[in-house]
């Protein structure tokens, strides 16, 4: 189904928005400074607090949230909890969704971005992923990564409030395309994490200062912006959750259901799950490290 999109800019549009916590929280806010009124719905009520003593509503429920709001966005945890947001019995897609634009920023499997579309199609509403690269500093700095999957038309009207939430949209082909580049991007960052922990531990066994392995990695050409961001959690000991252990295991397994089976993927994976298993689930990524120091 063709939807034809209200014809005023985005940039006037009503904003609702799915899903709170240590990245929509900071989203949320973001697009309140800018201007764009936002009504929120979290299952968890309690979580809508911050975002409205910033100035957001709240809706009574999600199909209000649908209703009230021209664009709503969407940032949960998993495939399960995102078709539940959009085509459970009381979803988003029980309210008055014609016309309206849906934008997934979870992190999902592509077959289940695609699921989403057509059954925000078959409401006559249109839809496009947004899944974000980056974690709770861009998300509070507004310096995260888009990654858009969807129509030009879409990724169009929806750039000025995307452009609010990151530094840059990235249009990676239509619906699907999205997740399959955060679920590519995450098992980059599985790897640099993983490596970065073997690394220092080897360095460790062998006699080498902690904190001299960090520097020689990080003033090298090996080293990057997460070897730099993640080097005080390991010299601390210390992994308060930035993005917790428990998602990128996920995606680390979604990516694997969806045809990821490269040499590394497995052990990697592996590594993930049992360091989730090990009770690490809700520390830091970099956690990897505590798990393998053993």
């Amino acid at each position: 189904m063709f939807v034809k999109f209200n014809s005023k800019t985005m940039s006037n549009y009503k904003i609702g928005w799915a899903g709170l916590g240590n990245m929509g929280t900071p989203m949320v806010n973001n697009l309140l400074k800018a201007g764009y009124p936002v009504q929120v719905y979290n299952r968890t009520r309690e979580k809508e607090k911050e975002a409205i003593d910033a100035g957001a509503t709240s809706a009574a429920d999600l199909a209000q949230l649908a209703t009230d709001n021209e664009v709503i966005m969407v940032m949960v945890s998993d495939d399960a909890a995102a078709k539940e947001i959009f085509t459970g019995e009381n979803g988003l897609l029980a309210g008055n969704a014609t016309g309206k634009l849906f934008i997934n920023v979870s992190t999902v499997a592509s077959e289940t971005s695609k699921f989403l579309d057509e059954s925000c199609r078959e409401k006559g509403a249109g839809f496009m992923e947004a899944p974000v690269s980056g974690s709770v500093k861009p998300a509070q700095d507004g310096t995260l990564i888009m990654l858009v999957g969807g129509t030009e038309d879409a990724h169009q009207k929806a750039k000025p409030i995307l452009d609010v939430l990151g530094k840059l949209t990235v249009h990676t082909g239509p619906v699907g395309a999205g997740a399959a580049a955060k679920l590519a991007i995450n098992y980059f960052l599985g790897l640099n994490l993983q490596g970065l922990a073997e690394t220092v531990l080897f360095a460790k066994a062998n006699g080498v200062r902690t904190e001299d392995m960090l520097t020689i990695i990080n003033e090298g050409a090996v080293g990057s912006g997460i070897t730099k961001l993640k080097s005080a959690s390991i010299l601390k000991n210390e992994y308060p959750a930035a993005f917790a252990l428990k998602h990128l295991a996920k995606d680390l397994r979604l990516a694997k259901e969806q045809g990821l089976n490269t040499p590394l993927s497995s052990p990697l994976y592996d590594s993930f799950k049992q360091a989730q298993a090990g009770g690490l689930g809700d520390d830091d990524v970099m956690a990897i490290y505590k798990y393998l120091d053993k």
